[in-house]
């Protein structure tokens, strides 16, 4: 059985991931969180320098801040990483590519397959349709402390060309649209588990592609699948189109 250390074990989706770990045939050797003393089935630390038990990969569900500590102590162990935060700003990125040059980094802002299509879908869509105005919304439950989303930003990388300009909502705007904008926009209420809509506006015709997560258990499967992909791989960054990829191979 996989062994995976648990990064960010206390919060939502460390403890989905947890929940769906023994059928999907994954031991969690041992968690880390820095709200440690919750109750759980395995360990939990508030650092990684307490860590005792073995692992084969880490699954990390926890905070940017964290980042640090987690790639210095999956480097001094080899092991494979599988990041699933939100939020890193440009030196994460940067340590995440010093990382990857000596252990197997999976990063995604988003670990859902359907997710993964929806976005291989806008980038068509937006290649089929240019001139069209571009609109990304997406909707979470009222915890969420980010926005707009990572997955929106990823959206809004899918779908920009050479001048395309994001716009991050319109209250204090006055003028009108001009055509290079894509406007970012977030909801923020109740129990929304994520939703995301990327609108193609033309003359006399509307495009709509959208995802709806049900409940969290898609990421928290989706971790686990990285997780099983990543453990095979060399040193390098891989992302859910990798893992796509092996998936279409394997069918």
């Amino acid at each position: 059985m996989l062994k995976i250390l648990l990064s960010g074990a206390c919060g939502r989706m460390g403890r989905q991931v947890a929940a769906l770990a023994e059928e999907n045939n994954v031991i969690i050797a041992a968690g880390v969180d820095v709200h440690a003393g919750s109750a759980a089935a395995f360990p939990i630390y508030p650092s990684f320098s307490l860590v005792q038990q073995e692992a084969q990969v880490i699954v990390d569900f926890s905070r940017p801040e964290g980042l640090p500590s987690l790639l210095a102590y999956a480097r001094a162990k080899k092991l494979p990483v599988v990041l699933a935060a939100t939020g890193y700003n440009e030196n994460d990125l940067c340590a995440i590519r010093e990382a990857a040059e000596e252990i197997p980094v999976f990063r995604s802002a988003n670990l859902s397959l359907g997710v993964y299509v929806l976005k291989a879908l806008s980038a068509k869509a937006a290649a089929l349709l240019p001139g069209f105005d571009i609109e990304i919304v997406e909707k979470h439950h009222n915890q969420k402390a980010d926005a707009p989303s990572g997955t929106a930003l990823m959206l809004y990388d899918a779908v920009k060309n050479a001048h395309s300009q994001p716009v991050y909502g319109r209250h204090t705007r006055t003028e009108k649209r001009e055509c290079q904008e894509i406007g970012i926009h977030a909801v923020r209420g109740g129990t929304v588990a994520g939703e995301h809509e990327v609108g193609f506006y033309g003359q006399g015709e509307t495009v709509l592609l959208t995802h709806s997560a049900q409940d969290r258990s898609i990421f928290a499967r989706g971790a686990l699948r990285a997780a099983r992909f990543i453990c095979k791989k060399d040193p390098g960054e891989y992302n859910m189109e990798d893992l796509a990829e092996e998936i279409t191979r394997e069918s």
